[in-house]
């Protein structure tokens, strides 16, 4: 009986894709009641927008909607297997359009792969009109997008869908879809197949069917975490470079070296590079901690995350993997602080929040005759001419000198620093 059931050939995220705003899933900051894109359709008033938001949220699918619900003609090319060429084409059959009042929606995915060439060729047709541009990107117009065409369209922002939008995206093809709809099929563990997609539809739909074909020669099929793990042939490594577990894991493996927790860090990282991280995404953030979270404390912290950061870019995986893990063990179980960061948190919040007043003048340049004679730089006095290389000056305005902004920490080298500075700044009383 099995053998005779017709498989579909359309995937089936095709098959369950939505046809109005109605079925839609997500985004209700844009296309719920009285929202910019709902109101869009309902009142026929089609602008050129970009849609930015992580894979599987929909933007593909809204374009559609949008171009059937406003009686458009739709066509989609792809930035990376199209260009100039596709674009004019469509363009000018934009143009026949228009003599019979019908408008033309031009959908382009990963609009942000167009050059510069490319995305100025669709300025003048988006301006007049000729065309309705619906681009999809999943990377920041700000940055991949060129000025003239992101003031010519709106950018709309597309969140990662929830537990709940993907919960109600499986029940619909579960029981809405035609072949699903007809087997007897069991979700055990509907959580593992919402987290393994990343939040992405398309991915959730793909594995879905992926193991109801897996499982069609049996009578009941009963889809467990088993059989989802091997489907998508990974287990308990789940990581999704752009998606939540990607900020789970770097928040752990950074809370772990800074908690001075080595094992800790060593395994969260494992995990980043077992899920295929990008290992100088890890050598970044790990020259950033060692500024950040052990500064002069150990201030060769930096100096290895910057070596181990270079030396990953040039070794490449998999033997930077070895780097990667000395440094890590090493800043994991360096003394702690956090004092410079402190430092400059405090020094910005000073200058946001007071009077921004004069540079001392006798801290001043004087480069030039004039500014010699006005007094710029008079009565500096340099420090290595004195004993021990220092006096007791004044180097902040007169409203801040008696600020501190750098509280050294008792930890690691820090401590002898901060014994240094009570000593040197005695009778101005800093660093008690």
């Amino acid at each position: 009986m099995k053998s005779k059931i017709q498989i579909p050939h359309t995937p089936l995220a095709e098959r369950c894709r939505p046809k109005t705003l109605e079925e839609f899933q997500g985004q209700v900051k844009l296309v719920g009641e009285g929202k910019p894109l709902r109101m869009m359709v309902e009142n026929d008033t089609l602008s050129s927008i970009i849609l930015w938001g992580p894979p599987g949220t929909g933007k593909t699918t809204l374009a559609k909607i949008i171009s059937e619900a406003t009686d458009s003609e739709f066509y989609k090319i792809n930035a990376v297997s199209s260009g100039v060429k596709e674009i004019r084409e469509v363009i000018e059959k934009a143009r026949v359009n228009l003599q019979h009042f019908k408008r033309t929606i031009l959908f382009i995915d990963e609009i942000h792969r167009f050059n510069k060439a490319q995305q100025d060729a669709l300025l003048s047709s988006v301006e007049s009109g000729e065309i309705i541009l619906m681009g999809a990107t999943t990377e920041n117009p700000s940055f991949e997008v060129i000025p003239a065409l992101r003031s010519r369209v709106r950018i709309f922002v597309l969140d990662e869908l929830g537990k709940v939008d993907l919960q109600n995206i499986v029940n619909f093809a579960l029981t809405k879809d035609e072949f699903l709809s007809s087997l007897s099929i069991k979700l055990e563990d509907e959580d593992f197949l919402i987290f393994i997609s990343g939040g992405d539809a398309r991915t959730l739909l793909n594995i879905l069917e992926a193991c109801v074909l897996q499982e069609m020669t049996k009578d009941e099929i009963i889809i467990t975490k088993k059989i989802i793990e091997n489907v998508v042939q990974r287990k308990n490594i789940i990581y999704d470079k752009n998606g939540e577990e990607h900020y789970n894991i770097i928040s752990a493996f950074i809370k772990s070296v800074r908690g001075s927790d080595p094992d800790a860090a060593i395994y969260w990282m494992a995990r980043m590079i077992e899920g295929g991280e990008d290992p100088l995404f890890i050598a970044r953030r790990m020259v950033v901690l060692a500024a950040e979270d052990i500064g002069n404390a150990s201030p060769n912290a930096l100096v290895l995350a910057e070596a181990t950061f270079s030396a990953v870019h040039k070794i490449g995986m998999p033997e930077a993997r070895i780097i990667l893990a000395q440094c890590a063990t090493y800043l994991a179980s360096s003394p702690k602080s956090n004092a410079s960061y402190m430092a400059i948190d405090n020094a910005i919040a000073e200058v946001k929040k007071s009077e921004l007043v004069s540079v001392p003048i006798h801290l001043r340049n004087a480069p030039t005759k004039l500014m010699k004679e006005l007094g710029y730089g008079k009565d500096y006095q340099y420090p290595h001419s004195f004993e021990n290389n220092f006096l007791s000056e004044d180097y902040l305005p007169n409203e801040l000198k008696i600020k501190q902004f750098y509280f050294p920490s008792e930890n690691g080298n820090e401590k002898s620093i901060k014994e240094r500075l009570k000593s040197l700044w005695k009778n101005k009383k800093k660093y008690d």
